[in-house]
């Protein structure tokens, strides 16, 4: 099978030749620090690379990288708009479009959101009317992404996929507002936190139109963002999920699926087993990153059985504990148990949950690769 042919056998449910490997999405690549080190232990030329995520500080993968590693698939990437570079709290930062402060942080080497635009306690309806919202027609956006996409889809069998939008319904939402006050707010203030939701989802839904619009016709799979999990539990209550997040999400997915014929790879980090079946109905096709190590994910056998004829799951290889502690041997034998669980019959691609940083031997990053594309069947 090509990559192509393996990723629609995979996401239809039936039995690929191997696992899709995937890798190199904003939120699933090398931090910068292992970007050199590890071409250097493939024998590959140096070469500096790009930021890819600003905030992560991780790297766009260069085609060498990619076909060293058996990567299967090809993203193309929205472009950073309305950015402002500017001191936050005396060190290095920038604003986003959203007008949210990120300060440079020595510690991991990234960058850490430093306030609320929308903090204000006492903020009111009138107040979200006033704030200075991003545009979500600006030019500069998509600007030579559907040349990229329409290039790979026609020149190669690679899967071709669109990137998340750095955007997300509750992402945004309490990154404007903070966690605390927006949560808050689903109690006490639930008109205003429907108002700021809704707002925001209007703007995410105009930006992905626009986004599949352009490159559509090319790609066959489309990224959204939103965590809804912490290491142990949901951020809020199923209830509350369902009032507040879920009809929003399922707005962003039917912009999407009514503009382009593509899958919806959602990724959610967290805790978020008892919500699976709300992200199905509202049409998540693929479900990003399935950490292994947070409550309710840990058992992938159980999970394939419960939901494994729904929805496809991508990831599963922890990067938090396992990977920077493993050897290459159990790595290998963890890519075999994930794929053995979640992939038998189809129905999962294999990736590392996220990022993948200095923590972790550049060993361990040849033997998880190398292992998925040994699964190979005849």
């Amino acid at each position: 099978m090509n990559p192509r042919q393996r990723f629609q056998a995979a996401v239809s449910h039936q039995q690929p030749d191997r696992p899709p490997l995937d890798f190199g999405k904003h939120i699933g690549s090398f931090h910068k620090s292992v970007y050199a080190p590890l071409r250097q232990y493939l024998g590959l030329p140096a070469g500096e690379g790009r930021i890819l995520d600003r905030m992560a500080q991780n790297m766009t993968l260069d085609e060498d990288l990619l076909q060293a590693l058996g990567i299967d698939f090809r993203w193309v990437v929205p472009n950073w708009v309305e950015v402002r570079d500017q001191q936050v709290n005396g060190e290095p930062g920038y604003l986003d479009m959203w007008h949210t402060p990120h300060q440079y942080t020595e510690v991991g080497d990234y960058y850490a959101i430093a306030g609320q635009p929308l903090g204000d306690p006492e903020l009111s309806q009138s107040d979200l009317e006033a704030f200075p919202w991003p545009d979500p027609d600006h030019p500069g956006m998509f600007s030579g992404l559907a040349e990229q996409a329409r290039q790979w889809c026609a020149s190669t069998n690679y899967v071709v996929g669109a990137d998340g939008i750095k955007v997300g319904v509750l992402q945004i939402a309490a990154q404007l507002r903070g966690y605390d006050k927006l949560f808050m707010d689903f109690a006490l203030n639930p008109s205003l936190a429907e108002a700021l939701l809704g707002k925001i989802t209007d703007l995410i839904c105009q930006m992905y139109v626009h986004y599949l619009r352009a490159v559509g016709p090319y790609v066959q799979v489309v990224v959204i963002t939103d965590d809804q999990g912490t290491q142990k539990s949901l951020m809020v209550s199923p209830a509350m999920f369902r009032r507040f997040i879920k009809p929003n999400l399922m707005r962003v997915i039917e912009a999407i699926k009514t503009t382009a014929e593509v899958k919806v790879l959602m990724h959610c980090d967290g805790a978020i087993r008892p919500i699976i079946p709300d992200l199905i109905e509202i049409g998540v096709d693929i479900l990003n990153p399935i950490q292994t190590v947070v409550k309710g994910l840990e058992d992938t056998r159980s999970l394939k059985a419960e939901f494994g004829k729904q929805i496809c799951y991508h990831g599963a290889i922890d990067v938090q504990q396992f990977l920077p502690n493993a050897t290459p041997e159990t790595v290998r034998q963890e890519v075999a148990r994930r794929s053995r669980d979640l992939g038998e019959g189809g129905g999962f691609i294999l990736a590392p949950c996220h990022n993948i940083n200095r923590d972790t031997p550049l060993e361990n990053i040849v033997a998880l690769f190398s292992a998925g594309r040994e699964l190979q069947r005849d």
